[in-house]
């Protein structure tokens, strides 16, 4: 076998603190500008779905990357894997960078026209937030690549004291700069940049190790090679579109949800980092199914694909409804915390039950399986699925139920788990009919 129990732990677990560490910056960056006012939560929610829209693009480019480094391994060619290593840190760079140029031009299209009608106290809010925090794209990029990098390797725990040297940095800023020199949403922004270029740099001082299985060359050479950045975009790009036009579309909702007034803003904004703890679990699984199985595609060795999903998929089913009792059991008390309106707070509750009970039965077959698909070549067919899935169900759904049937935020979440829904039967039939075998990318 080519992972024993403790190699996945060694995977797994760093994994879902490393999420967990993550989640909890979030929930502690919308308590902190809490302090702020709801109007400050709007905005910060409204930014950082375009910083997760980015996130995400990079996070598809690092899948690709992941994947053809893990073939690579797991067909014994590790020259191969540390050269699509280092040229997936070459793309990324060059696209953060960029993106970074785009988004500065494009910032005042963004809030005005994406977002549409906002409060001007939300607007005034986002214009501060967005100029700070978009500095930070180049970074997000190099991070994602590094940690993509390492996960491949086999060895998460790297990428988890990167992580948790980022958001101690970002939760220690976020606590001075509010709360000691009260500096507002900057306080929340600043900290943010600033932990992600030092995450970035951590990155790049641990590859040049030229000891490690995966490793950038000592000197590095900024030399792009086409053929290899192909099989990376290969993987990439239909990884990148579905993860973009997912995102894009939960943004054009946001913007919908705008139109409800604050209190719907701010319960969405509010539920969406709540429910990031809930699919935690089957959110770190999913980064293992990508090392694991395309490790065992590399080494052409299919019977171990179908053992090692069937494990995996077990464990996410189990830890997401232990993670979600939990959260539905704690709601009351989470909402005396962020000390919410009354309206605002019961709208949350109404959210978060769905969303939970919901997770723990589809949340994996939606999310976590397509994994296996991706790791084993099967890019297009998740594509498809997946932005289909988003703009017939989710969007148009949305649409209908929250504005005609008049269910607002609640009728966006609701159309969600249709497209939970509609995911995962396709997504299970097609694992099922195993026509994603023999699509190995490297010869």
């Amino acid at each position: 076998m080519l992972f024993s129990k403790k190699d996945l732990r060694k995977l797994i677990i760093p994994l879902i603190i490393e999420q967990l560490l993550a989640v909890t910056v979030g929930l502690a960056d919308s308590l902190m500008v809490s302090r702020v006012g709801e109007a400050a939560i709007s905005a910060v929610s409204l930014v950082d779905s375009i910083n997760i829209l980015l996130i995400n693009i990079f996070a598809a480019l690092a899948t690709g990357g992941a994947v053809v480094a893990g073939q690579y391994l797991g067909s014994k060619k590790p020259k191969e894997a540390c050269k699509a290593a280092e040229q997936l840190v070459i793309f990324n760079v060059m696209a953060g960078i960029a993106i970074m140029v785009i988004m500065y031009f494009g910032r005042d299209f963004i809030l005005t026209r994406v977002f549409g009608n906002i409060d001007a106290d939300v607007m005034n809010y986002s214009r501060r937030y967005i100029n700070i925090v978009m500095a930070a794209v180049p970074f997000i990029a190099i991070y994602n690549s590094g940690a993509a990098i390492l996960r491949t390797m086999g060895d998460s725990g790297l990428s988890l004291k990167i992580s948790t040297v980022m958001n101690c940095l970002n939760i220690v800023g976020n606590a001075i700069l509010v709360y000691g020199f009260r500096l507002g949403i900057e306080g929340v922004a600043i900290p943010t940049l600033v932990s992600r270029a030092v995450a970035a740099a951590c990155v790049i001082v641990i590859l040049r190790n030229q000891n490690l299985v995966l490793h950038i060359s000592r000197p590095f050479k900024f030399s792009p090679d086409i053929s290899m950045i192909k099989k990376i975009l290969h993987i990439g790009i239909p990884s990148g579109v579905e993860n973009s036009m997912f995102q894009l579309g939960k943004i054009l909702l946001l913007s919908f949800i705008s139109g409800f007034g604050t209190v719907q803003i701010t319960a969405n904004a509010v539920s969406n980092t709540i429910a990031a703890f809930a699919i935690l679990p089957g959110a770190a699984t999913g980064l293992a199914m990508v090392t694991v199985i395309s490790r065992c595609v590399g080494a052409g060795d299919y019977e171990q694909v179908k053992y090692y999903t069937k494990k995996l998929m077990k464990s996410a089913y189990i830890w997401m409804a232990v993670v979600n009792i939990l959260i539905i059991a704690l709601l009351p008390l989470i909402m005396r915390v962020y000390g919410l309106s009354d309206e605002t707070s019961a709208e949350t509750v109404r959210i978060l039950v769905l969303h939970g009970i919901c997770a723990i039965f589809i949340w994996p077959l939606s999310f976590t399986l397509p994994n296996v698909l991706r790791a084993a070549n099967d890019v297009k067919f998740t594509m498809v699925v997946g932005v289909c899935s988003m703009w017939f169900c989710r969007i148009m759904c949305g649409v209908v139920i929250g504005k005609y049937l008049g269910l607002m935020t609640l009728g966006v979440w609701i159309a969600m788990i249709i497209d939970w829904v509609v995911r995962s039967a396709f997504f299970v039939y097609r694992y099922w009919s195993k026509k994603w075998q023999g699509k190995r990318l490297i010869s």
